[in-house]
């Protein structure tokens, strides 16, 4: 029976020599390699400042804090996503407002953005389900419909004259996605990336977050905020301490610890380095998919977009199912065929820490979603023999139930 792992990571030896030389050199923590990879992706984000961390949600809690996002503040985001968007707003005391997705996609509803904003609202996080991008521009045009009302943000050591809301991206999964011919990681404000074991591009662990000037702060004061935020809020790295008569160093700011090491970095920076084939690879395995699999069975038309290029993250698939449990009985027998198939995603309100941020009548288009899609295998090593062996269980298995 042929197996068909999930997203297991894609790991050369060109990849285990870049961290070997990062121990053997003796520096093994945040050093030369994290800085040459910010550098590398900011290339990546056309021009956008870099921020490597040790995950995306570290990236976006930091944002919030940045921004001196807290309590008695709103920020809006998707009810279809994992639960590190919503936890980042709590964990600085400001409440998350939960909206639907649209009823032609899995990102954010613009119109239920629109009817979300209260002057208590401070920020929108955008997630890019898949690694299809938002349409930042309806965001951007929601935000200035609503910049009259704007109370200001707090207080904060950055940012004392914003005008506006402040759009995030949770782009975990859409690293090297486009929109409109401009790159993720420039299409908002602030945008968070994950690098974690099962992304097209991983660190192990790790993540990035990418920003311009704002709110009269330019991108490089953003840098080093984040930077002080990332270690204790200690105003010099372990770089700059070991550089001669170096070691004093103060702590501004009770800050947290979250940057990425060299080891992460160099595996990152060996990845990037053939990041553009892995996009069209798996841009080809996903148009296989669509090739292949029989009406009712559908997964977007991403591969068609032209003005909006997906980075393949999910291959989210639609099917012809009366419930969720037809669904789920789908992916039991897809894993007696040896095919582990997962489902992107559970509607957070449904999870019991959130049960108290909305009912299913809320979110009716998310509730459709997560009851007839599932999530097919899709990683960048996946063999032809694999994805036919996906394609044809799956049809057979549907075949059967109907």
């Amino acid at each position: 029976m042929t197996k068909v792992p999930f997203s297991p990571p894609e790991i050369t030896e060109e990849d285990i020599l870049a961290v070997s030389d990062v121990l053997r050199s003796g520096w093994i923590t945040t050093g030369a390699q994290a800085k040459q990879f910010e550098r590398e992706l900011s290339d990546w984000m056309s021009g956008a400042r870099v921020a490597v961390l040790n995950s995306a949600t570290a990236g976006m809690e930091i944002t919030l804090r940045l921004l001196g996002i807290g309590a008695g503040d709103e920020v809006i985001t998707s009810v279809y996503t994992y639960a590190a968007t919503v936890n980042v707003i709590r964990h600085v005391g400001a409440t998350p407002i939960l909206v639907d997705i649209a009823h032609d996609g899995y990102n954010l509803d613009i119109t239920a953005v629109d009817r979300a904003i209260t002057p208590k609202t401070k920020a929108i996080i955008a997630v890019d389900i898949g690694g299809y991008p938002c349409d930042y521009d309806a965001l951007y045009r929601v935000i200035e419909a609503h910049r009259a009302s704007f109370s200001g943000l707090p207080k904060s050591r950055l940012f004392n004259h914003a005008d506006r809301i402040t759009l995030i991206a949770d782009a975990a999964h859409s690293l090297g996605a486009q929109y409109y011919g401009r790159k993720s990681g420039s299409l908002a404000d602030f945008s968070a990336f994950s690098f974690h074991a099962v992304k097209n591009l991983t660190t192990a662990e790790g993540g990035a977050l990418s920003f311009h000037s704002l709110f009269g702060v330019d991108a490089e004061t953003i840098y080093r905020e984040v930077m002080l935020w990332s270690l204790h809020g200690q105003n010099k790295d372990a770089l700059a301490k070991a550089q001669g008569n170096g070691w004093e160093y103060d702590i501004l700011f009770s800050g947290y610890k979250c940057n990425m090491p060299d080891i992460m970095a160099a595996l990152g920076r060996s990845q990037l380095g053939r990041y553009a084939q892995t996009l069209s690879r798996r841009k080809t395995l996903y148009q296989s998919y669509r090739q292949m699999l029989p009406s009712p069975i559908s997964l977007p038309a991403w591969d068609e977009a032209d003005e909006y290029q997906s980075s393949y993250h999910l291959a989210l698939v639609c099917l012809p199912i009366k419930d969720i449990q037809e669904r789920n009985r789908i992916i039991t027998q897809m894993a007696e065929a040896g095919i582990v198939c997962n489902v992107h995603f559970k509607p957070l309100h449904l999870m019991t820490a959130f049960n108290d941020l909305g009912r299913d009548n809320d979110f009716l288009q998310a509730m459709q979603r997560y009851q007839q899609v599932m999530s097919l295998p899709l990683f960048n090593t996946m063999s032809e023999e694999q994805l036919s062996y996906v394609g044809e269980n799956l049809a057979q298995i549907v075949k059967n139930l109907r």
